[in-house]
This record gives structure tokens, C-alpha cells and sequence, in this order.
């Protein structure tokens, strides 16, 4: 089922030809949302861009392309303003049709993609023997939520936990533990994660004062990677015990993934520094083997080198992602490799990047894209951390979300003088307190930083999941009230949405513009978009509720506002679901 946009740009793009001629075949018919209701529900910008290329005044290009305009099963007569904006008014017998259509369709009008995409997505990527903060969770939350769309697309998605599980902080912490606490090293889970933190903290300490040690633990770095035994359990140990640690927040975030470390492209990386050699792009540099990068320059105007090659004849995190990305590639046959880490990181991709292309490993037929994010900051404006200057860990605020959550509905439920299970309790608390700190992270324009507020991502009001979950929870309130079985509405042969009233061709339209939602964020891979979305779904859903009655309507009237409820509902839920949040039956 094409979207009403699609519809429109080709019956758009049919009227140019048969306008102008096959010269216009191809052209960007400019079709649009409107940007206010006064001007209707699209309009079309294309009269202006065509002036130069016609010699016509807008207006009387718009006044030609109308006239071989055949929407009228769509529209209303299309109507030209200014200097020539075509707008766009849809016929309520054409939203009616369309309702009825989708109601039938288990994807709701948005069809799979007709070319499914190879793609990877890299996120989340914690550091092993230390613990998941909150800089972590926009890569997880942003990144599972893309994961999602591009999969109900229809595309083959890796899902890449890309984790920090090699190089020198592995000989500085076994090198540390084996004086400190060489248990750890022999035995699994000797230690929590936390005091494993705080070893490693200690390490880095002694590793950045004391040059003796520094030496050590590079020699046991040098042990790692030859496989010496010992070296290697007690790796495999520390990697263990930080894995099962993740997987508990990502059971919690209800994350999948699958892992696939630094450690996996180490036996590749002897073999990107001699191929970069071979080509010709490696320059020797104070020991190092680099490559120069054009459009990279230091303060002094000088190239800036990617170093591929350490003197010392290690390798860093630029060899890694060059063997993962020519990997991934290659290996793994990826038409789109897209990569969600925090903004800092944007210059590192583009010289990784740059290197790929220029060595022939990417090609234009891979698209590969770094998804920046901002810092999730404190209600001071500061990097969000604890009263002690600490990294707030993950865990730790997904507990308090939670248990905010819980004493808030304890507080509903006594000013209501309802009396509740434990067990509904605990779920809802858990399922309010997780989807608010996923929506309050997604429904921020990604690449700005925001403020972690609580009070703000808990309210029952504004745009919170919180004022989405409640207006789902109340569709299932008229189904509960009125007896009705949703799913036996799709077997009544005599249903039909029947549009009058203002706010059920407001809500119609809404509901009909979710593919062009869904297929915006798939393309430019920002999930606000489809959380304002569901906002304003929940908006107009409220509108229509408080002004049409429902269960009390009359009998016709009553089905077709019972479809409109159920159609909510469930684009509600689908819609939630890409973004990694679950429904309540009840609140």
C-alpha cells in the first residue's frame, strides 16, 4: 500500500510530463506536509523551482500543472496561493477508504521495502572491567531503536556490540590484580564488577606514576596476544564476568545484540598496515606508520596523520575500525553500516573513513554513517553525574526511573482509593520507569544534548511516554467499559470508518501519515521524528475522545468511532514497539 505522499508525488510527477513534456520526467514535484491546516494537509512548492527552467511566471506554471492534475479521487480541487504554492485538501471518502484498508492489515499501510538492505548497526560498545554508565545509554537506546525500524522495513540487520576487550588496559589491569588480587585471576567472579572498577582505576593510576609497572603491564599485553596461557584465562575471566554484567542491563532495556569485540579483528590487523603499504598510503612518521589525511590539517595548516601503526609496532583504535569496517564489508556483505557513538566522535569516523575509500575497500555501492549524539547533561546544565563527581552508572539509574515510577502510582492509587496487586504494581512501575528514560533519550533531536529530568520524563503530561502509555491505557478503558472486542471489529463485514466530525478527519489524517513517518526515519535515521509522531497522535486522540462520544453514540456512528479507537491503539503500540517501549493494559 503506497502512503498518501507517495500517491501524491506520482500523480504530481504524471501531470509535469503531461504539462511540460518528457523534459520534466524525473523532476521533484516538491509534495509536502503543509506546513500550517489553513493551507490544507500538502502543498507543493515545485511552480517557483521551475521558473527559470520554463521562463513562466509560478502562478501560471501552477495554473497549468493543475489543470493536467488528476487527484480528484484524492482531493479537493487543488487551490493555488501566492506566487504559486499549490495546496492540498484530502477527500473524506478517500481518508474512509484508506482506513478501512489499513484496519485489515497487520503492518497498518506501511509496506516492507522493496529492496532489503544488508545492514550493520554498531552500538552501545562498553568497555570491558568496567561498568555501563549513562554515556552509554543513548548509543543503546538510539541505536536498538534504528535496529527496529530498519528490521520492521524488512532489512537484515547485525546488531554489533563493537565492545572494548583488547589492548593495553588489559595488561595494566591483570598486571595490577595479579599483586592486588590475583584470585581474580584464577577464579570467576571473585570480585563484583564494582571493585573490579575500582582496581582498574588504581591500575591506571600506578600505570600512568610508576614507569616500572608501565613496562610490565606491556610486556603482559605482548603475553595477550601471543595466547600465553595464563594471560589469556585471566582475560577470558574479566571478559566473562563484565559480559554477564551487561547482559543484565540489556535484559532490562530489552536489548539484543551481538557482540563482537576488538578482540575478533586483532588477527587482521597485521594485514591492513602491509595492504595500506602495498597501495602506497602509508607514510613513515616519528616511527609510525601513518596515513595523511586531506582535509585534516593541524594548527600549523600541516596533514593531519591517521596512525595506523605505533613505534613500538602496536596498533590503535584506528587499525580496529578499519579491519571491522573492511570486514564488515567484505565478510559480512554490508549495503549500509551504520555506526551510533557520541559526537566526539565524528572527526574519528571521517579520517576512518576517508582511508577506507581511498585504499578501494569502500565503495560508492556501501553506505556507511556515523550516527552523532549529544551528552545527557544534569538539571544544572552540567555532564549528568553523581553528588560525589562519579559517572552515574546505568544500573543505578534505571533503579531510581523505576522506583520513581512506583511511588509515583503509589501516590495515584491512594488519591483515587484504588487497591492494586503487587505484582501489577512492580510490572507497571517497571514498564513506566524503563520507557521513560527510553522516550525522554529518543524524543530529543539526537545530535543536541538534553537534560535528565525525572519529575519531566515521569509527568502524565507533555510529551512523555508516561501521557502515551495512559492514552493507549484509555482505549483499552472503552473496550473494558463498553464490552467491546477490538479484534472481532475486523470480522463485522458491515464496518466502515465514517468521517463528519472535525477532530475524526483530524485523527484520520494522522493515522495515515505513519509510513511517511516510519520511511523518513529509516532514511535519515532520527528517532524524535517518530516520537513527535505518537505526541501528537495521543493529542488528537484526546481531542477526538472529549468531543465525539463513543459507546454512547449511535449504532453506526458508534462502529466507525470504535475502529478509529482501535486504530489508535494499535498504531500506538507498533509505534512503540520500534522504539523499544512496551504498552499496559492498565495504569
Amino acid at each position: 500500500m503506497n502512503s498518501t505522499i507517495e500517491l501524491l508525488k506520482t500523480r504530481f510527477e504524471q501531470a509535469l510530463v503531461a504539462a511540460f513534456g518528457e523534459e520534466l520526467a524525473g523532476c521533484d514535484p516538491m509534495v509536502v506536509l503543509a506546513s500550517n491546516p489553513k493551507f490544507g494537509d500538502y502543498q507543493s512548492n515545485v511552480a517557483m523551482s521551475l521558473t527559470k527552467q520554463l521562463k513562466q511566471k509560478p502562478r501560471d506554471i501552477a495554473q497549468t500543472l493543475v489543470d493536467s492534475l488528476e487527484i480528484a479521487d484524492l482531493c479537493a480541487p487543488p487551490e493555488i496561493a501566492g506566487p504559486g504554492f499549490i495546496n492540498l485538501t484530502l477527500q473524506p471518502a478517500y481518508l474512509e477508504a484508506q482506513l478501512n484498508t489499513i484496519y485489515i492489515d497487520a503492518r497498518l499501510g506501511v509496506a516492507p521495502v522493496k529492496k532489503p538492505q544488508r545492514a550493520i548497526v554498531d552500538f552501545s560498545s562498553p568497555n570491558i572491567a568496567k561498568e555501563m554508565h549513562v554515556g552509554h545509554l543513548r548509543s543503546t537506546i538510539i541505536g536498538d531503536c534504528i535496529a527496529r525500524i530498519l528490521e520492521f522495513r524488512g532489512h537484515e540487520v547485525l546488531r554489533l556490540n563493537h565492545v572494548g576487550d583488547w589492548g593495553t588496559q588489559f595488561g595494566m589491569l591483570i598486571s595490577y590484580l595479579q599483586e592486588a588480587y590475583p584470585q581474580a585471576l584464577t577464579t570467576a567472579d571473585a570480585l563484583d564488577l564494582g571493585d573490579l572498577v575500582t582496581f582498574y582505576k588504581q591500575a591506571k593510576h600506578r600505570f600512568d606514576a610508576d614507569e616500572a609497572f608501565k613496562e610490565t603491564s606491556r610486556a603482559r599485553v605482548v603475553q595477550l596476544q601471543a595466547g600465553a596461557e595464563d594471560t589469556r584465562r585471566a582475560w577470558q575471566l574479566l571478559c566473562d564476568q563484565s559480559r554477564r554484567e551487561f547482559q543484565v542491563i540489556y535484559d532490562r532495556l530489552g536489548v539484543q545484540l551481538t557482540e563482537r569485540g576488538e578482540s575478533f579483528y586483532n588477527p587482521l590487523l597485521p594485514a591492513v598496515v602491509a595492504d595500506l603499504h602495498q597501495l602506497g598510503l602509508l607514510q613513515e612518521d616519528a616511527g609510525a606508520q601513518c596515513v595523511f589525511l586531506e582535509g585534516f590539517t593541524n594548527k600549523a595548516g600541516d596533514p593531519l596523520p591517521l596512525i595506523v601503526q605505533k613505534s613500538d609496532g602496536g596498533y590503535n583504535y584506528a587499525t580496529t575500525d578499519l579491519a571491522a569496517l573492511r570486514y564488515r564489508i567484505g565478510q559480512d556483505g554490508a549495503d549500509r553500516i551504520i555506526y551510533v557513538t557520541d559526537a566526539g566522535q565524528a572527526a574519528h569516523f571521517a579520517q576512518v573513513f576517508q582511508v577506507a575509500k581511498r585504499a578501494g575497500w569502500l565503495t560508492e555501492q556501501v553506505e556507511v554513517v556515523h550516527v552523532p549524539f549529544g551528552l545527557v547533561q544534569g538539571e544544572d546544565g552540567k555532564k549528568l553525574k553523581t553528588r560525589s563527581g562519579e559517572t552515574v552508572r546505568l544500573r543505578d539509574l534505571l533503579d531510581e526511573a523505576i522506583a520513581r515510577a512506583g511511588a509515583d502510582l503509589e501516590s495515584r492509587l491512594g488519591a483515587e482509593d484504588r487497591t492494586e496487586t503487587e505484582e501489577f504494581k512492580a510490572q507497571v512501575a517497571k514498564v513506566v520507569g524503563m520507557s521513560a528514560v527510553k522516550y525522554a533519550d529518543l524524543s530529543q533531536n539526537r545530535t543536541s544534548n538534553y537534560i535528565f529530568s525525572y519529575d519531566k520524563m515521569l509527568s502524565l503530561q507533555g510529551n512523555t511516554a508516561p501521557y502515551l502509555l495512559y492514552a493507549y491505557v484509555r482505549i483499552q478503558g472503552i473496550s473494558r467499559k463498553g464490552e467491546i472486542d477490538f479484534s472481532q471489529l475486523g470480522e463485522d463485514r458491515n464496518r466502515e470508518v465514517i468521517l463528519s466530525e472535525p477532530t475524526e478527519l483530524v485523527l484520520a489524517k494522522h493515522l495515515l501519515q505513519l509510513s511517511e513517518v516510519i520511511l523518513a526515519v529509516e532514511a535519515d535515521l532520527m528517532p524524535n521524528r517518530l516520537c513527535q509522531y505518537l505526541f501528537e497522535l495521543s493529542q488528537k486522540f484526546n481531542q477526538f475522545y472529549d468531543r465525539c462520544p463513543v459507546l454512547k453514540a449511535a449504532d453506526r456512528e458508534r462502529t466507525s468511532r470504535l475502529l478509529l479507537c482501535d486504530l489508535t491503539a494499535r498504531t500506538l503500540k507498533l509505534g512503540l514497539s520500534l522504539l523499544g517501549i512496551s504498552v499496559l493494559e492498565r495504569m
